[in-house]
């Protein structure tokens, strides 16, 4: 009998831990943050931008969290970019979404970014995203590596949670990838200077010499 009751205590602490956990637990990836939406909508948003608004030069970015090659580029590149062009001011860079259809967790990416960025936080979760990007060879469900990227940038994670949950940018990033679908990108990173598609090296030598140029243009 008293046996029995071992027993009985032991399942009753399982299942009590069985309880909490799927109480605590959070959901998979959100259907609706995940997928291209039915109806796209242009909310007037022309994406994220680093520097001054002033800056004679604009480069516009076409991206994707989930591409090997953008990581390679925020990472390596992006950070002298931003210490020789964007600081002082020559530069204003401008982050547009590109999702390519063959990585599966690119949309959830960036609907991620957009989320924290209406806590003022893009840029910030851009840099864990690229930063943090083995998530992107695992092949399994990143939501939870994102909700702690999310948590490492300061966020309020109940709003980041409804917003992943509702699937509020959606369209948002959608209609980013049909803009640049219609000024033909075709591939990630792809970046437009002055509007003008870039096609040099993607280093940051290579880029002050475009930005140096299309600045001396501007100047004639």
């Amino acid at each position: 009998m008293k046996r029995f009751y071992v027993v009985l205590g032991v399942l009753a602490v399982a299942l009590a831990g069985m309880l909490v956990y799927l109480l605590t637990a959070r959901p998979g990836a959100a259907p609706a943050a995940v997928a291209a939406p039915t109806a796209v909508v242009d909310d007037g948003f022309r994406g994220d931008t680093l520097g001054s608004a002033s800056a004679p030069v604009e480069v516009t970015e076409y991206g994707d969290f989930e591409c090997p090659a953008c990581a390679g580029f925020a990472t390596v590149q992006m950070p002298t970019i931003k210490e020789q062009l964007i600081a002082p001011g020559k530069v204003r860079w401008r982050y547009r979404d590109y999702p390519l259809p063959m990585h599966p967790y690119a949309r959830l990416a960036a609907h991620a970014a957009q989320c924290a960025g209406e806590q003022g936080k893009f840029w910030e979760m851009h840099d864990q995203l690229f930063s943090n990007h083995s998530w992107a060879q695992t092949g399994r469900d990143p939501s939870r590596l994102f909700r702690d990227f999310a948590r490492a940038t300061g966020v309020d994670l109940v709003r980041y949670d409804a917003c992943m949950e509702s699937g509020r940018y959606a369209s948002r990033i959608e209609f980013s990838r049909l803009e640049g679908e219609q000024r033909l990108v075709d591939g990630t990173p792809t970046f437009y200077i002055n509007g003008v598609k870039y096609v040099g090296r993607n280093n940051s030598d290579a880029f002050k010499a475009a930005v140096d140029s299309a600045a001396a243009a501007r100047r004639r």
